[in-house]
């Protein structure tokens, strides 16, 4: 009887340690839910962007990373902004929300405040460094507009390409 008891603990323990390392591959591997939210690639973002579905794509970066350059049609709420109250541009519990941050990290966590909140319909696809698709800068400039832009020019191969920085 000992052994018999002592077999199944091993095969139950088996069993806890298969579930756990699949459930773990599974949500490493590809889309999926993480904690409520859903986790997906951008390659499905951009998808899901094309679609006429009522989505919102949301940057929680800082405002400054935002007027920088975003993926046009996106609005900015910082993830630092988000607390426990409903986003004023979030009105809409059951919206398909797509939200990135520049890597992915600021994104998990305002996609896991949303959720917790009482989104349904939260996607969270990264950083915009993987983005392939266009971007958009708020108040675009040209650095002859500029009182503080100073050209730098940089020889390469022969060449000259002029560098703007701004102060």
């Amino acid at each position: 009887m000992k052994y018999f008891f002592i077999f199944i603990m091993v095969i139950a323990l088996a069993a806890a340690v298969i579930i756990f390392c699949y459930q773990k591959r599974h949500i490493a591997d590809g889309p999926g839910m993480v904690n409520g939210y859903t986790q997906i690639s951008v390659d499905e973002a951009e998808k899901m962007m094309q679609r006429d579905d009522g989505h919102i794509i949301v940057d929680v970066r800082r405002q400054d990373e935002y007027a920088a350059g975003h993926i046009p049609g996106a609005v900015c709420i910082p993830n630092e902004t988000i607390g426990t109250g409903k986003p004023a541009l979030l009105p809409d519990f059951e919206q398909i929300i797509l939200i990135y941050c520049r890597s992915g990290r600021r994104s998990k966590e305002a996609a896991q405040k949303l959720f917790d909140m009482g989104y349904n319909n939260v996607f969270e696809f990264g950083g915009i460094i993987d983005w392939k698709g266009e971007t958009v800068a708020e108040n675009p400039e040209t650095p002859e507009e500029s009182e503080s832009a100073t050209v730098l020019v940089i020889e390469s191969g022969g060449e000259e390409d002029e560098k703007y920085i701004r102060r």
